[in-house]
């Protein structure tokens, strides 16, 4: 097979980016639009919906936002077909939305892990099973979970984001295996620790002028020696939606600058 340029192009593709507002979801967003698709994207408020849409809009980016809760089965099953309906069948979709509690685990509730699960593992699985039979009738279609270094390694106070994760890999993997023959692929990219202003504070230069502690943690642990940009994860992503990989699947594809390749320096 060729690689020519267009093995890459989403031209006249549909997709669905969830939560894709900022960060990491709105640069992958970016991306595929780079790529020729149209973007669609979801939150839970209108609040935050008319945010991205400003920011697609200061892009150049005619994106289409969306408000409904991806943990509500209902309400993503009516969102699924009012976007079909009004903007077109979705050809990629993008389970991005997530959310995190740093807790340790023996100080976390019952309710606050049901939390980050239900957000995290059970919301990929709701969107996906509204989407996937719509791509089964039109012959195929891409799905990209988000997943984490978390599907391979723990740390402290992430119990339930590690746990998710892990389940969305095996969600990916499971996919992948119940509906490939109707050429679905379901992939996951698993970024590395990247530079979002969520994270802004964990990089910020100390008093003395050295790094935060966990900044040169992070550096000290990743070959590459630096966080990844948001921009870092558009080429997998192209990559994962596109006709390059119709026989890539069930596969996570670790963005994360060699982290889990690397033992780490000698001290």
């Amino acid at each position: 097979m060729s690689t020519s340029p267009s093995l890459f192009d989403l031209e006249g593709k549909t997709a669905l980016v969830t939560g894709a507002v900022y960060g990491i979801g709105f640069a992958i967003a970016k991306a595929l639009a780079a790529a020729g698709a149209t973007i669609v994207f979801n939150d839970r408020t209108q609040e935050a919906v008319d945010r991205g849409l400003a920011a697609y809009e200061a892009e150049g980016i005619p994106a289409h936002g969306y408000l409904f809760d991806v943990t509500d089965e209902d309400a993503v099953a009516v969102a699924v077909r009012t976007i079909e309906a009004e903007v077109a069948p979705i050809d990629v979709l993008v389970n991005n939305a997530g959310i995190i509690k740093r807790v340790p685990m023996v100080d976390m509730s019952a309710d606050e892990f049901r939390q980050v699960i239900d957000v995290d593992l059970n919301a990929p699985f709701i969107v996906a099973k509204a989407i996937i039979p719509g791509m089964i009738a039109r012959g195929g279609g891409k799905i990209i979970n988000i997943c984490s270094m978390m599907s391979e390694l723990g740390r402290e106070t992430v119990s339930a984001y590690a746990a998710a994760k892990g389940g969305l890999k095996m969600l990916t993997r499971n996919i992948a295996s119940e509906y490939g023959e109707f050429n679905i692929q379901c992939n996951g990219i698993g970024p590395g620790y990247i530079a979002t202003p969520q994270t802004a504070p964990l990089r910020e230069k100390q008093p003395d002028g050295s790094r935060h502690p966990f900044d040169q943690f992070i550096i000290a642990k990743t070959p590459a020696a630096r966080w990844g940009d948001p921009s870092d994860l558009g080429g997998p992503a192209v990559f994962l939606a596109s006709a390059a990989s119709d026989f890539v699947n069930g596969h996570v594809l670790y963005v994360d600058g060699g982290i889990l390749a690397y033992i780490g320096k000698q001290p």
